[in-house]
């Protein structure tokens, strides 16, 4: 018997295989499908790959034999193995000339590439010139790839062929370029938007087959915008009266039904184009009488066309005697034994009762058989026309039933939809509010964590609002029945989470407010709640609450109340949570329990949940006190913009025109004035470029003078500091490297002078106004541990371990981003090692230590300017008395030397030598 099959099986290929193919292909596709496992046939396919590889990069492939190659590769991409060695060779074939391998090279492509894949530029020049073959048969395979491979950015490259052949004589190819057109609409519709009125014309091909394409093409239009397409109406109607009246060719007919997919099409288009269009629709009137007459009812497509015809009759202006028409069919599907037909009932059902409400009370026991039938699809159907059918007589009756399946079904995805449902129609019909209490908590009960945190708040607000009338013992007594209702719930062996939070909540304001049950009983009931649930955090916080609530209402009312055993295990025991919320919460427990009687009365009153509170926005009882801290010199607020940085340049700037900006200040400085005259010189040759280190390179001279003479004169010898050509340096300073030794000698060719006088003076003035180092260094701030907890937190590193950052850092045009810090004062003078023999080239050099010019300037802002000028007391005394050192280094020298250099930045060394640039050259 099994040769026998075997036998007729090839004779039925025949000998040389189907399509031409190979047997060896043949044998491949006979052992794939006789495999009895994965693994056995995943071996047979990697096997047929590597023969593949090894076959296809043979010199000299036949184009037939390579034809063969490239079916095998798609069958075995087919079975979900890669043969992407192959996809160059498959672009290749659709280069051939032989409109067979085209062909077959096109259909390899469209099913190897998407239109993102790299080897889709090398089509482009090829499907370009098969749209201009006069061969047919290669237009129509090109336009096939066109719509599989072309993307957005390569429609501009082939739109101005594809629309040249919307006029082809052939109209396979009419109907192919509006298929290309409609997908390039469907990818990027901005690039065919200019090509509606093509479009319409094609609307009135003389061939159906391309009017069909077109209508494709127009419905998703229209879906977009239904305005630019309103005059046509009138033409589609003429098209569908057409079709219904048999005057399309016979083989558009399907089972004796003239054009059935057409009139489905037109009758959707006209759907779009009648709503809420009255002249559009009296237009459609006609011809939709005739489809309703026409239709054959007695098959599955002429039911789909009468389908169609009730719901384009829903969506346009009514007609009287049309929409009785549809009631009429609708009852018949309602009443046939077909499923399918029932479920077209249901929905055509649900369409109707828009408009005509009154029609659904003549289906009431179809749609009840619908609901009791075991098909969950068609349930599920006619619990959506319950939905829309539900009033405030019958939400009851129909939340009931929606309850009940609900029970009954596993799906997630519906129960979270059909509960959504059924909590709001029990919202907007509810009859009482124990009825909407009670259908809440079958809900909460069935659906469990399905249902939205939002029902659990609003389920919340009713009970605490009551009633919504001035009736005091109607909400008692609803807030007493949500109490017993609850109390009974719990005796469940498994309730949902939001169910329980809701409980805690009920029992916590109103579990004693009707003297019923004891503040112990209600506490033990909500420790039962937590057992259930030990690991729930959320839940915990709900009954914390609620029993401080408790234990506040118990002491208020002058009671006491003692906590039991499972309690202060409880509550002690999330003393180490984890959670904040909860350490928070059962801190707040026992404060509330040391509060006086008065305290908790009026912070926690019994039944005022619901009571407004008044929140003042503008924190208006703060205004006293900014008031004050402006007033003592503290910053005005920032609004959170100007915090990020918006705006600072703005704030930047005002803080500048108010003087209180830190900014470091490029401007040069003013010249200090003497007020008696005295002459001081202080000039220091340009340095030799190479005794300047490369790292620390400062080739500019630096000149102070100060002149003896009038104040006009002092104006043209104005004291600045030259920073051309000076490398920048700013921040605290962090490694200095080591000084090296010059590679030529340093030659100083101008002496300094100091007047003694004017040095003593000026020391004199600058140290009695300026305040001691001692005084202006400030102890480092203490960080307290909080503060490190919190930065630990934040951070996840110790506050301690943070790294002293820049004091500035400035931006490319000069200004800085930040204020810098407030800067420290410079350690005093120390005396400085002998000085060094030039000549000696040896690598033993004194080293002295480097200093930043930078955090040197950061001193002179800082400083007052008046220090400068202001009159010598201590000093002159001193000199005047006699009491001038006569050995080592004159004192008005250094001092007139530390007052000069501190002018232009320079810390002065100290040493027999007044070299002001030792300390800037290390």
């Amino acid at each position: 018997m099994e040769q026998l099959k075997t036998i007729g099986r090839e004779l039925a290929m025949g000998s040389q295989g189907v399509w031409g193919s190979s047997k060896e292909f043949l044998e491949l596709v006979k052992t794939i499908g006789e495999a009895k496992s994965k693994a056995e046939e995943e071996r047979i396919v990697l096997a047929e790959i590597e023969s593949l590889k090894r076959r296809i990069q043979e010199p000299d492939v036949p184009r037939k034999k390579m034809k063969e190659y490239i079916m095998r590769l798609v069958y075995v991409e087919m079975l979900g193995h890669d043969a992407s060695f192959g996809y160059i060779h498959a672009v290749k074939m659709t280069h051939d000339d032989n409109l067979l391998l085209k062909r077959s090279g096109y259909l390899a492509v469209t099913l190897f590439l998407n239109e993102d894949h790299d080897l889709i530029i090398l089509i482009i020049n090829t499907i370009q010139k098969d749209l201009k073959s006069d061969n047919y048969l290669v237009c129509c395979a090109a336009l096939t790839a066109v719509c599989r491979l072309i993307n957005e950015e390569t429609i501009p490259a082939v739109l101005p062929q594809i629309v040249e052949l919307l006029n082809h004589q052939k109209e396979l190819v009419r109907k192919k370029a509006v298929m290309a057109l409609h997908r390039f609409f469907q990818r990027s519709p901005s690039t065919v938007s200019h090509l509606f009125p093509a479009f319409q014309e094609r609307l009135c091909d003389r061939d159906p087959s391309v009017m069909s394409a077109v209508l494709c093409a127009l419905y998703d239009m229209i879906l977009v915008n239904v305005k630019p397409f309103k005059h046509l109406v009138a033409s589609l109607v003429s098209i569908l009266k057409q079709a219904v009246e048999h005057r399309l060719p016979k083989s558009y007919d399907y089972h004796r039904t003239p054009a059935p997919f057409v009139q489905i099409k037109l009758l959707k288009i006209l759907a779009l184009l009648g709503t809420g269009d009255k002249a559009a629709s009296e237009n459609m009137f006609n011809v939709l009488g005739d489809i309703l007459k026409r239709s054959d009812s007695t098959s599955n497509i002429g039911n789909a066309i009468l389908y169609e015809c009730v719901r384009t009759l829903t969506s346009i202006y009514t007609n009287p005697r049309l929409l009785q028409n549809a009631a009429e069919i609708t009852a018949k599907f309602l009443k046939s034994d077909s499923h399918n037909l029932k479920y077209m009932g249901i929905d055509a059902l649900g369409r109707l009762i828009k408009i005509t409400p009154e029609c659904a009370e003549n289906h009431q026991l179809a749609v009840i058989d619908c609901l009791e039938d075991p098909d969950d699809t068609l349930k599920r159907k006619t619990l959506d026309l319950l939905y829309k059918m539900t009033k405030a007589n019958n939400v009851e009756v129909i939340v009931e039933r929606m309850v009940e399946y609900i029970r009954n079904i596993s799906d997630n995805h519906y129960k979270t939809e059909i509960s959504s449902r059924v909590i709001e129609l029990a919202e907007r019909y509810a009859p009482s509010n124990q009825w909407f209490i009670q259908t809440m908590n079958q809900v909460f009960e069935i659906a469990g964590d399905l249902v939205p945190q939002k029902v659990a708040h609003d389920l919340m607000r009713l009970i605490a609002e009551g009633a919504g009338e001035e009736d005091e013992d109607a909400d008692s007594h609803l807030r007493s029945s949500a109490v017993q209702a609850y109390l009974q719930i719990l005796k469940e062996p498994k309730l949902p989470s939001i169910l329980l939070q809701v409980i805690s909540w009920v029992l916590g304001e109103y579990g004693i407010a009707d003297g019923s049950h004891s503040a112990e009983f209600i506490i033990g009931k909500l420790c039962d709640i937590v057992a259930t649930r030990p690991g729930d955090d959320k839940l915990k916080g709900y009954v914390v609450s609620a029993i401080t609530k408790i234990c506040a209402f118990e002491k208020a009312a002058g009671q006491t109340v003692d906590l039991i055993p499972e309690c202060v295990s409880f509550i002690e025991e999330l003393y180490a949570s984890h959670s904040t919320d909860l350490q928070q919460r059962v801190y707040e427990f026992h404060a509330v329990l040391k509060l006086d009687r008065d305290t908790l009365a009026s912070i926690l009153p019994m039944d005022a949940s619901c009571e407004d509170i008044e929140v003042d926005k503008d924190l208006s009882f703060l205004n006293s006190f900014v008031e004050s801290a402006l007033a003592n010199g503290s910053r005005p607020y920032l609004s959170d913009n100007e915090r990020r940085g918006m705006g600072a340049m703005t704030t930047l700037a005002s803080n500048n025109d108010a003087g209180t900006s830190s900014l470091l200040r490029f401007q040069p400085y003013e010249k200090p004035s003497i007020p008696e005259p005295a002459a001081a010189l202080v000039t220091a040759s340009h340095y030799s470029q190479d005794a300047i280190d490369q790292h620390d390179i400062y080739s500019s001279a630096i000149t102070v003078s100060t002149s003896s003479k009038a104040p006009e004169s002092s104006s043209n010898d104005g004291t600045r500091l030259k920073l051309e050509g000076v490398q920048k340096k700013w921040g605290r300073p962090t490694y200095t490297p080591e000084a090296q030794v010059p590679k030529n000698p340093i030659n100083i060719s101008d002496s300094v002078k100091v007047s003694s006088s004017a040095a003593g003076k000026e020391a004199s003035s600058r140290n009695s106004s300026a305040p001691p180092y001692t005084e202006r260094k400030q102890p480092p701030q203490e960080i307290s541990a909080e503060k490190k907890k919190l930065a630990a937190s934040l951070f996840g590193s110790k506050a301690g371990d943070t790294k002293a950052k820049p004091a500035a850092k400035l931006q490319q045009n000069g200004t800085s981003k930040k204020a810098p810090a407030k800067p420290t004062s410079p350690p005093p003078p120390a005396p400085a090692p002998p000085p060094a023999d030039l000549l000696d080239l040896s690598d033993s050099l004194p080293q002295t230590p480097s200093v930043d010019p930078v955090d040197q300037l950061a001193d002179l802002i800082s400083v007052d300017s008046s220090a400068a000028t202001s009159t010598t007391s201590l000093v002159e005394q001193v000199f005047d008395a006699g009491k001038v050192a006569t050995k080592g280094p004159s004192p008005q020298a250094s001092l007139q030397k530390d007052a000069v250099s501190r002018q232009v930045g320079v810390t002065p060394s100290g040493g027999t030598n007044p070299d002001l640039f030792k300390d800037l050259f290390g």
